[in-house]
């Protein structure tokens, strides 16, 4: 399941829509939006990302948020580490390799390092 899957179906949950009834009033199958909940779809359209909005009436930073969570939802992800190190080449495959190995809390806790390594690079 992807972040913007995930956060789709907690929406739906909370408002106790079907993935039936939604999908039919933002304009695709039952079986595109259940494919896109569990991270067998792509990142959606910037359009199909609005009609969610406008589905739940979601505002401002809720808004953002899902727009951030879409972008980051990819089920698929390619990385080109041509002209970089060695070791930014080994790093990227040893998660490849073993991502599915890793538990949440490691996923967590390495995802916050990779956060914090970056806002260190803006500063």
């Amino acid at each position: 399941m992807t972040p913007l899957g995930e956060r789709i179906r907690e929406l739906r949950r909370e408002r106790g829509v079907s993935q039936k009834d939604m999908a039919a009033a933002i304009g695709v199958s039952a079986a595109y939006l259940s494919a896109l909940e569990h991270g067998r779809r792509g990142i959606p359209t910037w359009t199909l990302i609005q009609k969610i909005i406008g589905y739940f009436n979601i505002i401002w930073d809720d808004a953002e948020d899902l727009q951030r969570l879409a972008e980051a939802s990819h089920p698929r992800v390619r990385l080109d580490t041509s002209g970089l190190t060695p070791a930014a080449t080994e790093l990227a495959n040893l998660l490849a390799e073993n991502i599915g190995r890793l538990d949440d809390e490691d996923i967590e806790r390495l995802t916050l390092a990779v956060k914090r390594a970056l806002a260190n690079r803006r500063s």
